[in-house]
């Protein structure tokens, strides 16, 4: 799958909670892809660039295509680089209603197994040097 981002259509915003839970890992086709700003977990997080799309039949038939692409390249890349024990991915949006999808790399020693990750312990933010290497070694796993 290309890396090249395509430009983002007229209308597009990402919230201001994203923005300021995640941090910047790649520019995929549809998506902004996103690390979660919460070291407990490695936390991808998917953000279509799609105007006003709130749920997931708000995409288009090639746009829903591009997701499922694009969340099988994010679940292969936690799996490929911590080789978890399980993999969550959810599409919820009650907090925030802008369509996003998370994949979590989870383990049977991580601070909210085997329950979800929500409301379970408190969000751990990346230290600056543990986030410059969490992204580097994300980015290294990469497609080209």
């Amino acid at each position: 799958m290309t890396r090249a981002r395509a430009p983002a259509p007229v209308g597009f915003a990402m919230d201001s909670r994203l923005a300021g839970d995640t941090h910047p890992l790649a520019s995929l086709p549809l998506c902004e892809l996103r690390l979660m700003d919460d070291a407990n977990y490695p936390w991808l997080v998917l953000v279509p660039r799609v105007a006003e799309a709130r749920e997931l039949i708000d995409l288009g038939p090639e746009q829903r295509r591009l997701l499922v692409e694009e969340i099988d390249l994010a679940s292969r890349l936690l799996r490929e680089v911590f080789r978890p024990h399980k993999l969550n991915v959810a599409a919820l949006g009650n907090l925030v209603p802008q369509l996003h999808v998370h994949a979590i790399a989870r383990f049977e020693d991580d601070p909210a197994w085997p329950a979800p990750v929500w409301g379970r312990v408190a969000a751990r933010p990346y230290t600056p040097e543990a986030l410059v290497e969490r992204v580097a070694r994300l980015r290294a796993a990469l497609p080209e």
